[in-house]
C-alpha cells in the first residue's frame, strides 16, 4: 500500500505516520514542492521502516526547477503572475502533451530537480510515481524513466489497474471506470519499457478506479480478491482539516473516509484465508537500510 500527496497537509503527514505505526502502511510518495515537505522529511528521519518514494508533480503544483528552464510545462498565465505554475488540469497536460507544445528534455528536467530535492534532504527515494498518473502517458514516461535512472532510483508505480480489481470496485463512478479501462492501452508499452531499462515494478495498481470512494467495504473486496504477485494499493488517507479544504485538490472529505477504512487494514487482512505480505518498493530492488 502506498500514500500518496505526503508533504501536502497536515493532516496528509499526520495520517501517514499513524497509519505506518499501525502497521498498515508501509509505503508513501513525497511531493517535493509541497507546503509540509519539511514535516515529512522530519517524519520520515524518525520512521525508518517508511519507504518514501518521489510523487513527481507535472499539473497542479509549483515547480522545483528554475522555472526559465522549463518553459514548456508552465502555465503561461501564471508567469504574467510572476508566480509559476504548471497547468490546473490533467485534460489541459495531456491536450498539449500530444499537441506537441511539451518538452521531453524539459519533463526530465523538472523531475530530476524533484527528486533531487528528496535525496538531498537524506531520503533513499525508494521509487517514483506521478501525480495523476501522467507517467502512463509514454511520452511523460520516457522523462521519468530518464530522471530516475540519472538518480539512480531502479523503482517505479504500474499505473495500470487490472480489470478484475476494476469490477471489484462496485461504488466507483462510471465516467471513473471508463477512464480507467480506457487508459490500459498503453500498459504493454509501460510494461516493454520498464522491462528494457531495467526497473522494478509490481504486476499492477489496484485502488486507482477507488479514488474518492475507498471505503471498507471496498477496500475489503479488493483484497480479498487479490492474487498471487506484487501489487500496490494506491490510496490518499488523511485527517480533514482546514488545510486540507483549502487546497486545489477534489479528494478531501473522501481523503478522511480513505483514512477510516486503511485503520481497519490490519484486521482484514488477519481473516483473510491467504497471506499478504506487506513491503516497500526499496525492497524490490534490495535498497540500503535507511542510516
Amino acid at each position: 500500500m502506498n500514500a500518496d500527496d505526503f508533504g501536502l497537509t497536515d493532516g496528509i503527514n499526520r495520517a501517514v505516520l499513524d497509519l505506518h505505526r499501525l502497521g498498515a502502511l508501509h509505503s508513501t510518495t513525497l511531493m517535493a514542492a509541497a507546503p509540509r515537505f519539511s514535516e515529512a522529511v522530519e517524519i520520515f528521519r524518525q520512521q525508518q521502516l517508511l519507504g518514501v518514494g518521489c510523487h513527481i508533480v507535472l499539473v497542479d503544483g509549483t515547480p522545483v526547477a528554475n522555472p526559465a528552464a522549463i518553459p514548456s510545462l508552465l502555465d503561461s498565465t501564471s508567469l504574467t503572475c510572476n508566480a509559476p505554475r504548471f497547468r490546473s488540469t490533467l485534460g489541459g497536460f495531456v491536450r498539449d502533451l500530444y499537441l506537441g507544445r511539451i518538452d521531453r528534455d524539459q519533463i526530465e528536467q523538472e523531475a530530476i530537480a524533484q527528486i533531487l530535492r528528496l535525496q538531498q534532504s537524506g531520503i533513499t527515494v525508494t521509487h517514483v510515481d506521478t501525480h495523476k498518473h501522467t507517467h502512463m502517458f509514454p511520452p511523460v514516461l520516457d522523462g521519468v524513466m530518464r530522471a530516475a535512472k540519472a538518480c539512480a532510483v531502479r523503482a517505479i508505480r504500474n499505473p495500470f489497474e487490472p480489470l478484475w480489481s476494476v469490477a471489484a470496485t462496485r461504488n466507483a463512478g462510471l465516467v471513473r471506470t471508463w477512464q480507467v479501462r480506457l487508459l490500459t492501452r498503453f500498459r504493454r508499452h509501460f510494461l516493454r519499457l520498464a522491462q528494457e531499462r531495467e526497473f522494478a515494478t509490481t504486476d499492477g495498481c489496484l485502488g486507482v478506479a477507488a479514488t474518492g470512494t475507498l471505503n471498507e467495504p471496498t477496500l475489503r473486496a479488493l483484497l480479498s480478491q487479490i492474487p498471487d504477485g506484487t501489487w500496490e494499493l494506491v490510496c490518499h488517507p488523511a485527517y480533514m482539516d482546514a488545510e486540507l479544504r483549502s487546497t486545489r485538490t477534489r479528494l478531501q472529505q473522501a481523503r478522511e473516509v480513505e483514512l477510516t477504512a486503511l485503520q481497519t487494514l490490519p484486521a482484514i487482512l488477519g481473516r483473510l484465508s491467504f497471506s499478504v505480505q506487506l513491503a516497500h518498493f526499496g525492497e524490490l530492488v534490495q535498497l540500503p537500510a535507511h542510516t
